[in-house]
């Protein structure tokens, strides 16, 4: 028995033992300490750019750039005296206590103003602004001199709005939980130099040669107010040598240090900046076991140009120094950083891009040089402002670089597909005979040399990289994985044509890492300001203090109360979420803020992970006065069986239903009453890459006529089109067929707009060989073996954050359409929605209606798409179906006015009882005319036949046998926006 014991407690040191080594372990790190890097940022940029220069090459070129304008003058344009602007920019000029001011309430046209220059130089551009009621986002111009961009960084300057939070300390919820405050617009002017922090940590830099010019300035997002614009000579940056010998040397004895709390900001740049909740020894505060938002930024901090400013007050006069409490391991290897400013102005080169390595957990961080001595910061007594701001500038050089070569890497793969013909019509996956032998330098005799050429890009890369952080990264790991893959091509370029997908997955490895590499996502618990040498209240935690530390939190749990349904309200409205918890946290957030406190409404929220839930609970008499993110079809099909609230009953239905495109609203309709609102939406646009259209010289289609003109120089090129087989509703509506009887009583497909409906749809793929089935049109598109398709919402998400090396390359628009007789397209489709409802058996319906009033007006669906994708980044986007509200995310300016062509043309299906069989009889149609041959027509019938023999099944369950009909709204005009498209 004691030896058993005596075994058991060696058993439990040793396993203790492990666990404390494992911990030291993990807390040193263990990175590979590498040597600064050799690559210059000429060899970096010695590719060729097509299109505008990037800052970064413009600067490269222009050595001169550095040197300041002697004798410069400061040149000064009055907003208000514009000497042209375009008709749909909407101005006036007003007075303001120092001048007239130039109000742009629109962000549409330009406008343009006339100046002198008397010395030529380099300048900086300064804008005095004010932005205006409009959206979350903050106001983009673009910027010309004498008509034209000079570098590609000029179409998109940024003036942000500022921000904070509406109250410090923050609110608790009835268990003691801190609620996240709304945030305020500080509304003032603000005088601010055109700069993007992904390229220049300093403010951009325009040419101007000697005598006359023109500024264009031109709308891309928001209304902004203009009182000043200033050209002014490159200021000069003092090196915190000559920094340290402008100010007197220290004398003061005082030993004095302050600490900032970092969530317990003056204001910020932008809503994407938010605190959060973090739990170890000596966070401040202490959670004591509850939600407190005790730290700021991380993942919510991470985009270029971002700031967050602080306060604070000096006892006197003196030199002092600062150290930050921060967390920094979001990218494994690389350093994040940050541009430090005191009262506005960055005090020497070296706060211009300070970097803060990557560890495992938080740590003090001084500022202070290479070998460890502090940074100081001459500070006259009284109240100063600390600011930082996410700066990317270091790594511009390598996201360049790194995009230049993968876009290599796909023109090789292209390259080498249409040498070998590995495609295939049906699957566009690789097609090749791995037992052909191939003799690849005889079709590409510098094929070799390319090969070598791609490797030596990645090995500059990954030095470049690896030199900057002083350490190992994730992404240079995954280009030294790629470098593998292409050794092993060059070793034997015979194999190349059976290795072909190796090429999808060096983008793949390499782009997932590429698109977050300028991002720099810092967590800061704590500030702390010092005199030399003073002690500050700034600690973090050890091994040994998370022991007690983890054991209280544990036995909090006992105690602690942490149920949140135990306080729900009985009186209250409640509400079922079909989404996830994410989105549900976020609206909870939204409820307690805003909702309650305007309307005095209690509102439980809880997750609903299954939509049967609500059929089973329907049936139970158990249901909820609200369901949220229900599939677009389930409020028609609870109406069907009474059991959905019909909307258009409440008096001012129609004022509310005006915030959504009409054609969505058939959805949602059944027997004359609307039974849901619209929430988000799911578009389908045209997808097609700019760059290979233009090598090919093509332009993009705007009819089906002009998609079957450009297929055969398309076939020609070994690539070709995607449309998803599954659509046959957006080819019978453009055609003006409607698939069921204007009563929804009866099958409509075999009318003659429908016959040569099916026959489109049914050609292209018999006809015109597009591909049947793409696994990933995604990857197709991104490869350019496939540079035009049809796709949807993910789509766009998709490309926009896993394809970073086709950014630039590729443009959406709307569908291609059938020309009317008056000239216009028609480009109907339906778009996809997801619904919110009343359910019948609610004994709050007039609460429940107020609700849905709120949760879809413009105000709360354009905060809660900020807040989602400035939390958890833009795969979260919330395509909120709000019109006005789909306005204000930051979409590029082009691509609104694509969604919002398309969105005029939007025309769901209706839903009647035995719309299920549609699909399913379209699909065996489709089978039997393009895999079975059978004529269209016959085909057709057969679906009809079988539609209608359920829709009558259904019709007599549901007792409507015989009746006059379920009165489905019919759309004939697409919806007209107001204002211009641009």
């Amino acid at each position: 028995m004691r030896k058993g014991k005596r075994l058991s407690l060696l058993i439990r040191l040793a396993i203790f033992a492990l666990l404390i080594f494992v911990l030291f372990r993990w807390l040193s790190g263990g990175e590979a300490i590498m040597q600064a890097s050799t690559v210059s940022v000429s060899k970096l940029l010695s590719f060729e750019e097509q299109g505008l220069p990037t800052y970064a090459k413009l600067m490269l070129k222009s050595p001169d750039a550095a040197v300041t304008v002697v004798d410069a003058q400061q040149i000064s344009i009055p907003p208000a005296s514009f000497s042209a602007s375009a008709p749909e920019a909407t101005l006036k000029i007003v007075d303001e206590s120092e001048g007239k001011a130039l109000q742009w309430v629109n962000d549409q046209g330009w406008v343009e103003w006339k100046f002198t220059v008397a010395h030529a130089g380099w300048y900086e551009l300064s804008l005095d602004y004010k932005p205006l009621e409009g959206g979350n986002t903050s106001v983009v111009r673009g910027v010309q001199i004498d008509g034209q961009y000079p570098f590609a960084e000029s179409q998109y300057i940024e003036l942000e709005r500022k921000w904070k939070d509406a109250k410090y300390p923050y609110a608790q919820n009835e268990i003691g939980q801190e609620i996240r405050p709304q945030q305020t617009e500080l509304v003032g002017w603000s005088a601010k130099a055109a700069v993007n922090l992904s390229t220049s940590s300093e403010p951009l830099l325009y040419r101007l040669e000697q005598g006359e010019h023109t500024l264009k300035l031109v709308g891309e997002r928001e209304a902004v107010a203009l009182r000043a614009i200033t050209f002014q000579s490159k200021k000069s940056l003092k090196t915190y040598a000559e920094y340290e010998k402008s100010h007197p040397a220290s004398t003061s004895q005082v030993n004095w240090s302050e600490v900032i709390e970092a969530e317990h900001f003056k204001q910020k740049s932008s809503l994407a900046i938010q605190t959060d909740h973090w739990s170890e020894p000596y966070i401040s505060p202490d959670p004591e076991g509850r939600i407190k938002y005790n730290v700021l930024g991380g993942q919510r901090w991470r985009l270029p140009g971002e700031w967050v400013e602080w306060e604070l007050a000096v006892p006197e006069s003196g030199w002092y120094e600062i150290d930050l409490k921060a967390f920094q391991a979001y990218r494994s290897g690389f350093k994040a950083y940050r541009t430090i400013a005191i009262d506005g102005e960055v005090p020497y080169k070296e706060m211009l891009h300070y970097g803060i390595d990557s560890k495992k957990e938080f740590e003090i961080v001084p500022l202070q040089e290479a070998e460890g001595k502090p940074y100081r910061f001459y500070l006259e007594k009284g109240p100063h402002t600390l600011r930082m701001t996410a700066d990317a500038s270091m790594l511009q050089p390598v996201s360049l670089a790194l995009k230049d070569t993968l876009e290599q890497i796909a023109a090789f793969d292209r390259h080498i597909r249409l040498l070998t013909g590995n495609y295939s019509n049906k699957s566009f996956d690789a097609n090749m005979d791995s037992t052909r032998t191939w003799n690849m330098t005889k079709f590409d005799p510098d094929i070799e040399k390319k090969l070598k050429g791609l490797i030596d890009h990645l090995l500059d890369i990954r030095e470049a990289i690896n030199g900057l952080n002083m350490k190992n990264s994730d992404i240079s790991e995954a280009i030294k994985g790629s470098v593998d893959i292409l050794a092993i091509m060059l070793a034997d370029v015979d194999q190349i044509p059976n290795k072909i997908n190796d090429f999808a997955t060096i983008q793949n490895n390499i782009g997932t890492w590429m698109s977050t590499l300028t991002q720099q996502p810092l967590l800061l618990d704590s500030i702390a300001v010092h005199t030399s040498g003073a002690e500050t209240s700034l600690k973090v935690p050890t091994a040994l203090s998370r022991v007690p530390y983890g054991f209280v939190e544990f036995a909090r749990s006992f105690y602690m109360d942490y149920d949140m349904r135990k306080h729900n309200k009985k009186k209250a409205l409640t509400i079922w979420v079909q989404r996830g918890r994410d989105y549900v946290d976020l609206l909870r957030e939204l409820v307690d803020q805003d909702f309650t406190p305007k309307t005095g409404i209690e509102v439980n929220i809880n997750l609903m992970p299954n939509p049967n839930m609500l059929i089973l609970g329907n049936a139970a008499g158990d249901v909820p006065d609200i369901a949220l993110g229900v599939g677009e079809a389930t409020p028609a099909d609870f109406a069907m069986r009474d059991a959905a609230q019909d909307l258009s009953v409440f008096p001012d239905f129609n004022d509310v239903f005006d915030r959504f495109i009409p054609g969505v609203r058939r959805a949602l309709t059944y027997n004359g009453g609307t039974y849901g609102l619209p929430e988000v939406e799911n578009f389908q646009m045209m997808f097609y890459r700019t760059d290979i259209f233009e090598r090919l010289n093509l332009k993009a289609p705007d009819t089906w006529d002009d998609v079957f003109n450009i297929l055969p120089t398309l076939q020609e090129n070994g690539m070709t089109m995607n449309y998803p087989k599954a659509d046959f509703m957006t080819q019978f509506f453009q055609n003006g067929a409607d698939l069921y009887s204007p009563d929804g009583l009866k099958a409509n497909l075999t009318s003659d707009a429908g016959q040569q409906a099916f026959k489109r749809w049914t050609e292209l793929f018999s006809k015109y060989n597009l591909p049947i089935e793409i696994p990933a049109f995604f990857q197709h598109f991104r490869d350019g073996d496939i540079p035009i398709g049809i796709g949807d919402f993910s789509t766009y998400l998709q490309l926009q954050v896993a394809a970073p090396e086709i950014t630039g390359h590729w443009k959406i628009a709307p569908l291609p359409g059938i020309k009317q007789a008056n000239g216009e397209v028609a480009r109907w489709s339906p778009q996809g929605v997801s619904a919110a409802m009343i359910m019948q058996k609610s004994e709050r319906k007039d609460e429940a209606w107020e609700f849905l009033k709120w949760w879809t007006s413009k105000e709360v669906q354009s905060q809660y798409a900020s807040d989602i994708e400035s939390f958890y980044g833009i795969e979260f986007r919330w395509n909120t179906a709000n019109i006005e509200a789909m306005k204000s995310l930051s979409w590029p300016n082009d691509d609104l006015i694509a969604l919002r062509e398309q969105t005029r043309w939007a025309k769901n299906l209706p839903y009647v009882p035995g719309y299920y069989f549609l699909a399913r009889e379209m699909d065996f149609a489709w089978n039997r005319t393009v895999m079975d041959r059978m004529p269209a027509q016959e085909s057709l019938e057969q679906a009809q036949l079988s539609l209608q023999r359920e829709m009558n099944r259904r019709q007599k369950d549901f007792g409507i046998e015989g009746k006059d009909g379920l009165h489905i709204q019919q759309i004939n005009k697409p919806y007209e926006w107001e204002g211009s498209l641009k």
